[in-house]
């Protein structure tokens, strides 16, 4: 039976999952990424609740400026917004999840963004 790339990135993702958890002191910053659109959460996984999100379908960055931009420059801000609310929630320290997907092209930029933003992971 041949997997499709989904079932393989859920696979991966799985297999990191393992090793990143998102205690008290460092939180989990998760990232997924469709065909159109990327998305991240900062996420405490020992009560299981998203402390912060940002992403691409904010209206704002839908509203028109999103067909001017490029994915990774969309990326790159939405790593940006992510780390300014997570410093106004108090969050400093986070541990990357990429979420089965390689660390290049949006899921990169969106991590670099991040960390310039203030982030330490």
């Amino acid at each position: 039976m041949k997997r499709t790339p989904r079932q393989l990135r859920i696979r991966r993702h799985n297999r990191i999952r393992k090793r990143v958890f998102g205690s008290k002191e460092r939180l989990r910053l998760s990232v997924f990424r469709s065909n159109m659109h990327i998305y991240a959460q900062v996420i405490d996984d020992t009560i299981g609740h998203t402390l912060v999100a940002a992403s691409t379908m904010e209206a704002d960055l839908r509203n028109g400026a999103d067909e001017e931009k490029s994915k990774i420059q969309q990326a790159q801000i939405v790593g940006q917004r992510v780390a300014e609310r997570a410093l106004a929630a108090g969050v400093k320290k986070v541990v990357f999840d990429r979420g089965g997907y390689k660390y290049h092209g949006r899921v990169k930029a969106l991590a670099e963004a991040a960390r310039e933003g203030g982030l330490d992971f």
